[in-house]
């Protein structure tokens, strides 16, 4: 007499197929593209604080007293609690039982925590004043301000940003094409968010806006500074609101948990207790060498990309415009540069929206290499108008010639194209291939994390003292830059498969 199928299973200790079948959730409708639409628009926000940080914060921390070659080490922070908290709000997102669901109480704590942190930042220089600090040209209470509200806007943006591209993929599932175009449509949002950003940035009368901000111990860039932060605060609320009420989230369920369970395989312990250090480095011997290829170019590429984040417009206040913080051409500089990078954001959010059908086309891998390599060619401009500029009669008692300035914005506009790659490939790739896995989608990204932010810490220790070695400046940094984007290029092209649908290996 036949043995039954289910019995079959129980003498060799596994669950049968029908009790399993019965244990698994049913298949999921796919969300609709409208809805991932309004789910990313969380990104806009985010990054319109982003923005407004990478172009006016380095210029605004020298105004309080901190030289160039240390301005970096503020930065450190931004990649140090990005080492921690993005992992760590990954590994916590992931097992979250909160009936609001599992990413979005991280979505809206990260927004709460944006808010507080912009707003200390924007008040940093009164608070100084009221401790103390008198109108010189070192405050060092407001810097102590400043230093604590910029830690804690890094520590919220690595909140916020994690759970956010792990919705996305948990809302789109394996399907891979749905995926790239879940974090183009991110992508697209992150381009809006610099657009309005560099755009409210580069405007000079905010303080007449809102005339209040002037005070003391703020002055009139300080006003602006602290009124683009009002405005900030706005957009997060706005955007945070729109995406959470869309997600339409469901609290992780027991059939949830069983379900990454069995995927995990029986040498992956996935209980709440297992310590989250040893769980993270612990997936490490899962990955295939495509992974590996992915997370060696995510370095290079983002040691290319953390000087020229750092420094873009100091470079144009000093480098093409020829001045010191605080003189009044350099202030035009940093305008200049704001204006550039909204520039850069348009041409972000234009490829954002092609970024679906180029990748279709030539291959995620292909299209990633080729920015790359046109990142590495335009920081090479950028040190040859460097040079250039030098080598006029100008500095320091008139402003740069129209060709020189036309040049800078063409840079840094042409940017815009790698740096569309750089905030949405990568996360797609890692999310096709980390999924079969069932590692989970928080923790896969919060590894990607460390491809990003680990090459941060080298950059920000470095890129000061480097550019003293070589007399100052910020071409050193950009020089170094320029080489590793190259290097991630090639990489990228010759060892990423062309086919972003190709399947990763398993656990076998």
């Amino acid at each position: 007499m036949a043995i039954p199928e289910a019995d079959r299973q129980r003498a060799r200790g596994r669950p049968s197929t029908s009790r399993a079948a019965a244990a698994r959730p049913p298949a999921k409708a796919k969300v609709p593209l409208r809805q991932l639409l309004k789910v990313a628009s969380v990104a806009c926000g985010i990054q319109f604080g982003w923005a407004l940080q990478l172009s006016l914060l380095t210029p605004y921390v020298q105004e309080l007293g901190i030289p160039h070659a240390w301005a970096s080490i503020i930065w450190l922070c931004g990649p140090l609690s990005g080492l921690v908290v993005q992992p760590l709000v990954g590994h916590f997102s992931d097992r979250c039982t909160s009936r609001f669901g599992r990413r979005r109480p991280f979505i809206v704590a990260g927004a709460a925590l944006i808010a507080i942190a912009v707003l200390t930042i924007g008040h940093s220089a009164d608070v100084g004043g009221l401790l103390g600090d008198g109108n010189t040209k070192f405050r060092p209470r407001a810097i102590v301000v400043f230093v604590i509200g910029f830690w804690i806007l890094d520590v919220a943006n690595n909140m916020t940003q994690g759970p956010c591209r792990a919705l996305l993929a948990d809302l789109t599932g394996k399907d891979h094409r749905r995926t790239r175009v879940a974090n183009a449509y991110f992508s697209l949002f992150m381009a809006v968010g610099n657009v309005l950003g560099y755009a409210t940035g580069s405007y000079s009368g905010w303080f007449k806006v809102f005339p209040f901000t002037v005070t003391p111990a703020c002055n009139v860039d300080c006003a602006n500074l602290k009124s683009a932060f009002f405005l900030d605060v706005a957009c997060i609320a706005i955007t945070t609101c729109v995406s959470i009420l869309a997600a339409q989230e469901l609290p992780l369920g027991s059939s949830d948990r069983f379900t990454t369970s069995v995927e995990e395989g029986p040498d992956q312990s996935s209980s709440t207790e297992e310590a989250f250090l040893w769980e993270l480095f612990g997936t490490f011997r899962y990955f295939s060498g495509t992974i590996w290829i992915i997370l060696i170019v995510t370095a290079l590429t983002w040691i290319g990309w953390f000087p020229f984040l750092l420094f873009d417009t100091d470079w144009m206040g000093r480098e093409i415009y020829g001045s010191s913080p605080g003189e009044q051409n350099y202030n035009k500089g940093v305008r200049m540069g704001a204006l550039a990078l909204m520039l850069n954001s348009v041409v972000l959010g234009i490829t954002s929206v092609l970024m679906e059908k180029l990748c279709r086309k030539w291959g995620a891998g292909f299209i990633w290499g080729v920015s790359n390599i046109l990142m590495a060619l335009s920081f090479l401009a950028m040190l040859i108008v460097s040079f250039v500029a030098k080598d006029m009669s100008y500095f320091g008692h008139d402003l740069p010639p129209n060709g020189i300035v036309i040049a800078a914005l063409v840079i840094i506009t042409v940017l815009g194209v790698p740096l569309a790659v750089t905030y949405s490939v990568p996360y797609a790739l890692i999310s096709n291939r980390i999924e079969p896995l069932g590692l989970g989608q928080g923790l896969s990204l919060g590894v990607l994390n460390l491809a990003v932010v680990i090459p941060q810490v080298v950059v920000s220790l470095g890129s000061g003292p480097w550019d003293q070695l070589f007399g100052g400046g910020n071409s050193p940094a950009i020089a170094v830059g320029g080489i590793a984007a190259f290097a991630g290029g090639i990489v990228a092209i010759l060892a990423i498969p062309r086919s972003s649908a190709q399947k990763p290996r398993g656990l076998t």
